[in-house]
Formats: structure tokens, sequence, C-alpha cells
């Protein structure tokens, strides 16, 4: 009887189980990836779970190369004010920006299990985490070893290190698992038990000067077994007094040396997509690593769901149609995402089209549809009207093929570049370089009432347009920040209590303080988007039309054959007025107000968003 009833059970559960385990077409992106809203975790700087594990001096070093901990360094206190300098940095002999690239405040792999029901009740469905790999920096895009977690992102540095020089990193038959790789497995797990999903972020065209191989090159110069994976220019001859070794690092970055790249067959120009390769050693090696955590103990059910990939357009295409083969045979319905950036600084971005064309990336962070949002929705020096935000995406989007257009990552803000808030209250052109240091009229501080107003319309327009929406832990808190290093402050946990931040710290003359605090009205808002989108499937995966795009108002629906959305936004300083179809009823799933009339009347800087209900 037992037996029987689980067979039924079995073949009623069978539509199911098979719907969720479909394989995805080599050359398009998983359904998966266009329904989720993803969630930016920077570690370091989430939460410090697992105080145990904190940094040492000894642990750390940052540009330039080697450069170490000065005395007395300590742990940055989580809730102290963000431009008062440690008593340590005067020791550094750096300004106050270079010298926070030593500052650590001990997030970890803890923190983020701590406050993974956060996220989830956050509404967001995927996390993608910046890199993980051990590495002495804080932003861990210069690895010592691409195949271990960061130790001291574990509950156990000391005997992870042991582990991790016990092995010999060429070799993945010796590889094991610290305690740090085990905790991020358990991550792993948790996070699917949510039914969300997770995505690593590596780059594969360069290392740390810290790197395994990079130091047997250092040690053995031109008898380095690893010494063709570098783009070296010149090796040491040991029989005159001087240093010949010499190398190319990433854009010149020494401390970054670069993957050397192979069988270039078009001539690589800054911008655009190349054919080339890299270096067999190295790519086997980062094989090897890549089914480490898609397949770990060849299980996929335990590893990650996909990569980002950093700097992408560095690298040529070869390499980016093996490595999509080598990942899609292990997870067929793995998400790969690619960074790329300027083709000709500072005014036109790459186009993603070459990338994202079947044989690549399923996406790009795709950074071409925040500009013309953030010219419409902020009052910026370089504002454009809605027919120019529309001609603007659609730009964008006829790029694309349709199915990957839904798969976009829709960036806003990330750790290398302003906060949303502070980017729409300085009226600059260039979003990139916004700091006090560029321009010293660059407001850090808390901004005004305005601002928040413009970015919450940018937000709801965000969570309904055509790709999925990202947000970087802390947006939807609240926080603010300039450029990079300035969007790295440690989150404004709500338990916490904060001391006030100094503002326009870089600025003479007196200062001025802002309280510093989680913003319930800002997460509140987030949510309550997070939670249409998920509700409402129609908003990732349905079709789009601009209804009326004229002066300072917008008006957009997303529409398949059961269901249709209407998203209104009156940028304009006076009250404007819509034109709906009055035959129709319709929910304000902002208000949850039924509207049946012809024509509404929408103040300055407000918007609706209408579900028609029949």
């Amino acid at each position: 009887m037992k037996r029987s009833l689980f067979i039924a059970m079995f073949f009623l559960c069978a539509p199911v189980l098979f719907a969720q385990q479909s394989v995805t077409p080599f050359n398009e992106p998983p359904e998966w990836s266009k329904k989720v809203i993803w969630y930016q975790v920077f570690l370091e700087r989430f939460y410090n779970g697992d105080k145990s594990n904190d940094p040492k001096p000894e642990n750390i070093n940052t540009a330039p190369i080697n450069s170490i901990a000065p005395k007395d360094w300590a742990i940055t206190p989580w809730t102290g004010d963000w431009f008062k300098p440690d008593p340590w940095m005067k020791e550094t002999g750096m300004d106050f920006n270079p010298s926070l690239q030593f500052r650590r405040y001990g997030g970890d792999l803890q923190g983020l299990l701590d406050k993974l029901d956060y996220i989830h009740d956050l509404g967001a469905t995927a996390i993608f985490i910046n890199p993980l790999n051990d590495a002495p920096s804080l932003h861990k895009y210069d690895a010592r070893n691409y195949h271990h977690i960061d130790v001291n992102f574990g509950p156990d540095p000391i005997d992870d290190n042991k582990i991790i020089a016990s092995e010999n990193p060429a070799d993945p038959s010796t590889w094991k698992w610290t305690s740090a790789d085990k905790l991020f497995l358990k991550l792993v797990d948790e996070i699917h038990k949510r039914q969300m999903k997770i995505i690593m972020d590596y780059s594969w065209n360069h290392t740390g000067t810290t790197f395994w191989a990079w130091l047997d090159i250092l040690k053995n110069q031109d008898k380095s077994p690893y010494k063709d994976w570098y783009d070296i220019k010149s090796f040491d001859d040991p029989s005159t007094p001087q240093n010949e070794f010499s190398y190319n690092g990433w854009i010149g970055v020494q401390s970054l040396p670069e993957i050397k790249k192979v069988n270039i067959t078009t001539k690589r120009v800054s911008g655009h997509p190349y054919e080339g390769d890299i270096n067999s050693g190295m790519k086997q090696h980062i094989f090897a690593v890549t089914k480490r955590w898609l397949a770990p103990d060849g299980n996929t059910s335990h590893g990650i769901d996909g990569f980002r990939m950093d700097v992408a357009d560095q690298i040529g295409m070869q390499f980016w149609r093996d490595f999509r083969k080598y990942v899609r045979g292990i997870q067929p319905n793995a998400y790969l995402i690619g960074e790329i950036w300027w083709e000709e600084w500072p005014d036109h971005l790459m186009n993603p089209a070459p990338y994202t064309s079947g044989d690549a990336f399923d996406a790009v962070m795709f950074y071409q549809a925040y500009k013309p949002a953030r010219y419409f929705f902020s009052t910026n020096n370089n504002s454009i009207n809605a027919a120019q935000f529309k001609d603007s995406l659609e730009l964008e989007w006829n790029r694309l093929l349709p199915a990957n257009r839904y798969a976009m990552m829709n960036v806003s803000a990330t750790h290398d570049a302003p906060r949303v808030l502070s980017d729409f209250y300085n009226p600059n052109k260039y979003k990139y370089h916004a700091t006090p240091s560029d321009d010293p009229g660059y407001k850090t501080g808390k901004p005004d009432e305005e601002t928040y107003k413009r970015v919450r319309l940018y937000l709801l327009h965000l969570f309904t347009s055509v790709g999925a929406p990202q947000i970087y832990n802390g947006e939807e808190m609240g926080m603010w920040g300039a450029d990079d290093p300035h969007p790295r402050k440690p989150l404004w946990w709500k338990e916490y209590k904060f001391d006030d931040e100094r503002r326009n710290n870089f600025q003479p003359g007196n200062s001025a303080y802002d309280p510093v605090a989680f913003n319930q009205q800002q997460f509140n808002w987030y949510k309550r988007l997070c939670a249409i989108r998920n509700d409402n499937p129609v908003l990732s995966t349905g079709d789009f039309s601009f209804i009326n795009a004229e002066g300072e108002m917008l008006a957009y629906k997303r529409f398949d054959t059961k269901n249709e959305i209407i998203v209104l936004f009156n940028l304009d300083k006076t009250s404007q007025q819509f034109e709906l179809d009055a035959k129709s009823t319709y929910l304000d799933l902002l208000t949850g107000k039924k509207v049946r009339v012809a024509k509404v009347q929408l103040p300055s800087l407000s918007a609706m968003l209408l579900k028609k209900l029949r």
C-alpha cells in the first residue's frame, strides 16, 4: 500500500519536478535569470558574524605592490564615522582615500548566513557576491588563489592556511576543503533551501602578486613552469646587478599582473571584442576551479548557479566560447554574466550584442540602461526628456536578442560606483570619478527630500522595466556614498547605533555632520517593489510597450495574453493628466485602491502602477 501510494505521489509531482529540472538550450539564458531580483553583496562590509576570524595585520596588503598594514593597525569600528581617520592612517603616508584600502571591518560568511533571512524577507531572489577567492585586499580581485574562499571569511584562518600550504595548487587532485570552503558550501545550500540562486564573481584576466603561480615566477624566473601564464616582457638576468624583470599589469596596475593573451587573430582595440584566448595552462586551471564550485564532489545540486565575470572585454572571445561550453557541460542551467565597459571614455559604453549572441554570455551588467535613466529621473546637468529616454532604451534593447534582453542585470549601483542617492543628489554629468577629490563641490552627505522622491520613482521604473533589477547591498537601507572607495561603507544595520558622519570632509571651513541610521521608509519602498515584481510575473517576462513619452511624462505597459500593468510617471513641476481606458477597472498596486476613470491626475514627482482587472 505504501509503495503504491509513493508511486502515485511521484507521478503527481513529476511534472513539477521535471519542469524544475528542464535543460536550458545552450544559446539561451536560463529562464530563472529573467525572473530574479538580484542582491549584490560586498562581503567585507556586509556583516561581521564571527569576530574570531577578523583579519590581522599580516593578512593584509594592498597597492602599491605588497604595501603592508602599518604599525598599530587595527580593525575599524563598524559604527564609526566613515570620514574620521583611523589612528594608524598617518603611518601610511597616504591621503585619506588611498589609506581607506587598508581598512577592514570583519564582514564574513557567517555574517551573510546570519542575515540571509533579511535578504529573503526583503524579496530578493538571487545573490551575487563580489570575489570570495583568497586574497589580501578588501575587494579580492587580486587573487592569492582561485580555488579557495578567503581564509578570513571562514571560521578558522590559521588552520585553513595550513591546509592550503599542504596542497599542490597546480594539481586539483590535491585540493582540499578548508573550513571557509565548507562554510561557503553551507551558505549555497541555505540559499537554495530558500528557493534562491547564487553566483560567484571572478576575474580571469589577472591575479594578485601573491598568487601562487606568480610567486613561483618571481622565484624561478624563466625556469618557472608558469612563466607563460602571464604577460611578461622580460626576465631578470642573474648575471647583472639590475633587476630586468618586467611585465604588464591590468591597465598598467602592477599589483594586478595580467594573464597572457594568445592566438589573437583580430586587432585588439580597447572597447571592442577581439578574437583570442588565454594561456592554455592557466585556462585548464580556471576550468578546474570552475568545476569545483559548480559541482562540489560531483554534485551540481550543491553548487553555485553561475558566474559574474569581471572586466570580460579584456579577454578574447575564443576563451569565452570555450568557457561557456565547459560551464554548460557541467550545469546546463548556469547563468553567465560579463562586465564590459567603455567603447570610448567617457561617453560611449560598449555594445553588449557580440557578447550575448548565444555563444558567450547570457547577459552583461547593463550599465547601458542606467545611464539614460539617471539623466531622465534625476536633476542632472545632462538631463533628457521622456522622448529621448524612450529612444535611448529602445536603442539599447534593440541591440539584444529578446531572450537576452530579459536576462540583463539592470545595475544602478555597485561596489565601485556612487550609490544611487548620491548619484541623483549631484548634478554632474558623469557617474564615475565622482568624489570630492575629483570635484570639490561634490556633495557627500545626506540627500535632500526631492532626491529621495526621484530615486523612488527611478526604482519603480527599475522594477517594472525589461531585465532583472539589481540591489547593491545597503541601497535598501538608504545609504549614500560617493564614487569608490565611498560605496564600501559598512552596512547601516537597524540594530546598530552609528556615529554621525562628517559631510563634505575634503572641503575647507566648518564641518557639518549627518545622522546615520537605517532608513525604514526606503527599505519599505524596496520591499514593496520586490513584492510587486515577485507577485506579477508579467513584470519579468511580459512584453513591453511605450504609451506616452512627452516632456516629463512617461507611460508604458507590461503585458501578456492574460495580464496588463500600466506604469505612469510625472516628473514635471506641475500636475499632469493621463488618459486611461474608461471601460476598464484597474488596481493601483502602490496604494491598493481601485481606479475606474477615463483620466487620472498625477501630482508633480509621482507615479501610478495600475494592474488591469477587467
